[in-house]
Order: structure tokens, then C-alpha cells, then sequence
């Protein structure tokens, strides 16, 4: 576990907030009555600590950005949440809340106060309480998880932030180790509850030092708080040239066709990765993040060409991130960007018994309920469930050679002749390409590729940026219930 010194609660405020603009929101604890053991207990923590409690609540500056603040000190008994620094928490979350103010914790504990017991721990669900209600309000809640934090902590407001990253090398998990060992009288195996860990399990988003959280957080709020571009007539697109179908198939698959890698990196003004679905899952097939196109923000979901593999083909824990990310949008009331482009979700025993067809189905009703505008680009190849799962959306664009298939027109063939030697004719007769769907008003726009993407990379991405930027910035607009009215209309 984490070797390095430990800092307090003034230090982190000290190095992440702007100099002199602290303001503290605490008053001196309500204790009631305490036994005399427990009380000379809080005296000499308040003594070793410096502080009254085990957490400081305020409100700063980060970059010039005012917001909320809610700071554990594992100096004071250990961190340890008891009544008092509960009520804390909750109170400070909810003026956060009122005063409409972005929320950041760096929890440090372990866990519930024993000497309080029950009435201590029951404060959790409190604390979640004020929390739901703070990302109801379309609010931000970020948090540093810092070492260590288990018990109760990281699972109440630890684990609820719509962006969470931590401390490398960090205790961090349920159990406490300590007690893992009473209980069961053997030691809990290592290397589980550290961040490294639960990075590369899609539980946390990133591993960052205390010296780089200032920047993290702050190009995070940059996105998550952005006013948005003014809608401004789009510029006119070259025309489309008339492609054969199968021309454009075999287009699709050229290895050094642009994916969405590419695509941020020339047409994105912002980029903040996430990771994982926060309960267990990540797939390389699939890039979630924080975006902004021009001053516009929004939360892309993104099949990766590069990530999808033969050996690591789209699977079902994609698109259980791609559901924690259609959450972040309708929370963040910001709006959601898919992009697909992939060769096929997988084919296999542990797609089958991870629930894949199940995973296509609620990605599909999650996004025609969505309380949040969407926009769709299909940047390359759609094949089969794994495609249709991101596509309906309020706006949907198409890149001249992408196109959308119910399956690959080899598997086609294979169905309809046995052979694989029609697919390009079955491509043609299903209507596949980029042309024929916005003939069929499946999509909206098509974004002319001069004469292929991957000859003209940079031009390409940045001519679908401007239209990403375009329609996002009018989707933000839009008001949402009006919208989803339309989605349900035949």
C-alpha cells in the first residue's frame, strides 16, 4: 500500500485551491452527550490533528472556478465519519446544492466511528441522499479517493461521483484489511483493494498524484460546466459523389481508415477519459469520455477500432459502460455522442453468458427514453446488434463510407447462398451505405469523404468536427421533453 507521506486536509487544500480562497463552512461539532473516555478520545485527536473533525467543509476558488469542497482528515481518528462529521458532510452537500456550486470530495477514512455505532453509521444513507439530490440538480459531484478509504466511506459518498480518480497506490475497498483477517483469521490476498487495481477493473477512472489533481479536476469542470457555442447556419458540405456500395464496404475496412482516436485528436477541443462501467467492468472496444467540440460539451460513447480485436471483439461489458455513460448525460443534462464504428459485437460463450443480447436491448431503451439530447455518427463500420445498440438518437450523421448491416454482407451470403461470394451483391440489394440510409431517413447527414477518409485524415476530421459542433450545439437547446416526444413517434 501507499508508502508516500500522507497529507493532511490543509495540505490538499493548500496545494489544489487557489491561494487565500478558502472559506470554511464549519461550525464547532454538536457532540451531545459523550462518555468521558470517548471525550478525552476527540480532545486528543483534535489536538494531534489540528482540526475538530475528521472533515473540513468549505467553498474556493480552483482556477479561478469557485466551488464546494469536502476534505477528509485521517489525523482525526483515523478519518472516521461519527454523527457529527456527518451532518457535516450532508450540510455542506446540500448548500453546494442550493448555492448551485460543483462538488469535489477527497475522502480519507476508515470508515464508520465505532465508539458511535449504529446512530454513525446509518448517517450514510444521509450523506447518499444529499448527494442523488446535488446530481439531480444537474450538478457536478467529483472525488479524489485518497489512501485509505474503505468501510462505509467508499461506500456511500465515495462511490458516487460522476468522475472518481485516486491516489496511486491507495487502500481502497469495502472490508478493511484489519478486519478481513479478525473475521476470517487469515490475511486478505494483496494487490485487490488498491487503485492500480481498481483502475484496471473499470471501477475507478483514473490514478492521478495529488500534484496533478488540481488540473484533472479543473479540465473536467472546464467541460462539465461550458456554456456551449451560440448556433450559428452550418456551413455548406462538399457534395456526396455517388459510391458503389461495396466500394465504400471495402473502404470501411482500410486499416488506416481514421477511428475516433483520431477523430479527437483533430476535431476535439477537450478530452477527459473515463473508465469503466464503476462496477467491475472495462472494455477496450469502447472509449468513454468527457468532450467538448468547440465550446460545446457532451459525453461521448465510442466504439474504438483499435480496441476491438479478434481475440477482443465488442462485448457485453461495452456496453454496460456505454449505459454508465448514457446515466452521466442524463445527470449532467449534457449531450450524449455515439459514435460506431465496429466490425461486430462478439460471438462467443461469454458474451452469451455475460448477457449480450439482454445488454443491446436496454442500451437501445435507455437511449430512446434518455433524458438528454443524443446525436449518433457512424464513422465506419455498423455491423449487427453491436451497432444498432448506440444508433437511435435525436440526430444521427454518417461518413460517406460508413454504412449499417443487420450482419456482415459476408455472413449474409453465407445465410441466403451458403457462399461467401454474394456479399458484395447483398450489400448493394440491403441498402447499406451511408446514401441509401439517408435516402431512408435513417440518417440525417452524410459528411463526404474526399474521395476517403484515410487519404485526407486531418481534412476529414476536422469537416466532421464542424458538423458534430454544429449539431450539438443546437441539440443542447432543445428542450429534452420535446425531443423524447419524437423518439416515439413510428
Amino acid at each position: 500500500m501507499s508508502g508516500r507521506k500522507r497529507l493532511s486536509a490543509h495540505d490538499l487544500i493548500d496545494l489544489v485551491l487557489d491561494d487565500g480562497s478558502w472559506e470554511s463552512w464549519d461550525t464547532p461539532p454538536d457532540r451531545g452527550a459523550v462518555s468521558e473516555g470517548y471525550a478525552a478520545e476527540l480532545a486528543r485527536a483534535a489536538e494531534k490533528s489540528g482540526v475538530d473533525e475528521s472533515v473540513l467543509t468549505g467553498s474556493a476558488t480552483m482556477r479561478g472556478r469557485r466551488i464546494a469542497v469536502v476534505v477528509g482528515e485521517f489525523g482525526f481518528l483515523a478519518g472516521s465519519i461519527g454523527v457529527a462529521s456527518a451532518r457535516r458532510v450532508v450540510a455542506a452537500v446540500r448548500r453546494a446544492t442550493a448555492e448551485g456550486l460543483p462538488l469535489v470530495a477527497a475522502p480519507v477514512s476508515g470508515g464508520t466511528r465505532m465508539q458511535e455505532g449504529t446512530p454513525a453509521f446509518v448517517w450514510m444513507a444521509q450523506i447518499s441522499a444529499a448527494i442523488a439530490q446535488h446530481k439531480e440538480a444537474g450538478l457536478p459531484y467529483l472525488v479524489y479517493l485518497r489512501h485509505p478509504t474503505t468501510g462505509g466511506v467508499m461506500a456511500s459518498w465515495g462511490s458516487l461521483g460522476h468522475v472518481t480518480v485516486a491516489e496511486p497506490q491507495a487502500l481502497l475497498g469495502f472490508l478493511g484489511p484489519r478486519v478481513y483477517e479478525a473475521i476470517y483469521q487469515q490475511p486478505f490476498p494483496e494487490g485487490v483493494q488498491t487503485s492500480e487495481n481498481l483502475y484496471a477493473h473499470g471501477i475507478i477512472d483514473a490514478i492521478v498524484e495529488p500534484e496533478e489533481i488540481a488540473d484533472v479536476l479543473d479540465r473536467a469542470l472546464t467541460i462539465l460546466t461550458a456554456e456551449g457555442d451560440v448556433v450559428v447556419p452550418a456551413a455548406p458540405l462538399p457534395p456526396v459523389t455517388d459510391v458503389d456500395t461495396w466500394e465504400s464496404v471495402t473502404r470501411s475496412r482500410r486499416e488506416d481508415r481514421p477511428g475516433v482516436r483520431r477523430l479527437l485528436k483533430y476535431a476535439a477541443t477537450d478530452v477527459v477519459p473515463l473508465n469503466g462501467t464503476g462496477q467491475g467492468e472495462r472494455d477496450p472496444g469502447l472509449i468513454l469520455a468527457l468532450v467538448r467540440f468547440g465550446e460545446t460539451p457532451c459525453v461521448l460513447l465510442a466504439q474504438d477500432r483499435r480496441g476491438q480485436t479478434e481475440l477482443a471483439p465488442l462485448g457485453p461489458g461495452a456496453l454496460r459502460e456505454a449505459r454508465r455513460g448514457m446515466r452521466l448525460a442524463a445527470e449532467l443534462q449534457l449531450p450524449l455522442l455515439t459514435i460506431i464504428d465496429t466490425p461486430g459485437a462478439a460471438l462467443s460463450v461469454e458474451a452469451e453468458e455475460g448477457g449480450l443480447a439482454g445488454e443491446i436491448a436496454r442500451c437501445l431503451a435507455d437511449l430512446v427514453r434518455l433524458d438528454a439530447p443524443t446525436l449518433s455518427l457512424i464513422l465506419g463500420q455498423g455491423t449487427g446488434g453491436g451497432a444498432l445498440a448506440l444508433l437511435p438518437a435525436d440526430r444521427v450523421v454518417a461518413a460517406q463510407h460508413a454504412w449499417l448491416s443487420p450482419l456482415p454482407p459476408e455472413g449474409a451470403s453465407a445465410i441466403v447462398h451458403r457462399d461467401l461470394d454474394h456479399a458484395a451483391e447483398l450489400a448493394r440489394s440491403q441498402r447499406v451505405r451511408s446514401l441509401d440510409l439517408l435516402e431512408a431517413g435513417i440518417v440525417d447527414i452524410v459528411v463526404p469523404e474526399l474521395p476517403d477518409a484515410a487519404d485526407e485524415p486531418e481534412a476529414f476530421c476536422q469537416r466532421m468536427g464542424d458538423v458534430l459542433r454544429h449539431e450539438l450545439a443546437w441539440l443542447r437547446r432543445q428542450d429534452v421533453r420535446g425531443l423524447k416526444a419524437t423518439r416515439a413517434r413510428p
